[in-house]
């Protein structure tokens, strides 16, 4: 729908045509931060509010799951400051690396953004505790920028030995919240590890976009299949942007 810096004019256009057909949208984002921030970070970026009827993000999965203590009281929050969010109704149990019950991770802190070794230190003698990501992705776009997410994080504690509960796509649970069992459900997105992955866990059908984060993994479409191999999945449908 947009590339972090602006929104996807065919794409708004695609989710107009496909409201003026009756169809439900809903939105779901790996954002580590509750369903209200998404939206209004959207309406900033000029979308139109008849859009956004049904949002649900990672992170307002995972504070429902916080909120209700369900990995322990007390956390060491692992990212920025921008995603405190996430677990303001429960801030006062916010504590250091050493005494807490788990770790939140929402993704890097802005003075180490683009250096995982830091982590795979940070980490390394606490992996005994759990690690909650409110964010399984391990990139995004910013316009032509690419940066680390909270999954690449994720994937050194894994790497290191540790246990990471993730909340948002592929994983099964967030998609819960979003629709009913009996919907038929098209799912739309560009990462094969959450969008699709989590579209052949759920067993529905979806189309994916090759301009996103793989785009630079492969050079022609007669390429496409070795990239759904490589990440074992599958596609139904494939388009370079999201257009009607």
């Amino acid at each position: 729908m947009h590339n972090g810096v602006a929104l996807n004019p065919d794409a708004i256009k695609a989710v107009d045509k496909l409201k003026q057909n009756s169809k439900k949208i809903v939105f779901l984002s790996n954002a580590p931060r509750p369903s209200s921030k998404v939206i209004n970070f959207l309406l900033k970026m000029k979308m139109d509010k008849k859009y956004l009827g049904h949002v649900m993000t990672s992170g307002e999965a995972a504070m429902h799951a916080i909120n209700k203590k369900k990995f322990g009281k007390t956390f060491y929050h692992l990212g920025p400051a921008r995603d405190i969010s996430v677990f303001e109704k429960v801030k006062d149990n916010r504590t250091d690396l050493e005494s807490c019950d788990f770790i939140l991770c929402t993704g890097l802190f802005d003075d180490h953004d683009n250096d995982l070794n830091y982590y795979k230190k940070l980490l390394f003698n606490h992996v005994s505790k759990k690690l909650v990501c409110t964010n399984p992705d391990l990139i995004v776009h910013k316009g032509s920028v690419e940066e680390l997410c909270a999954g690449s994080v994720a994937k050194v504690f894994e790497d290191l030995g540790g246990e990471v509960i993730y909340f948002g796509k592929p994983h099964k649970e967030v998609y819960n919240m979003c629709f009913g069992s009996n919907e038929k459900v098209l799912a739309i997105g560009d990462n094969l590890r959450t969008d699709i992955k989590g579209a052949n866990n759920l067993k529905i059908d979806c189309i994916f976009i090759t301009e996103g984060v793989h785009r630079k993994e492969f050079n022609n479409l007669s390429e496409l299949n070795e990239l759904l191999e490589k990440y074992d999945v599958k596609a139904n449908f494939f388009q370079r942007e999201l257009k009607w």
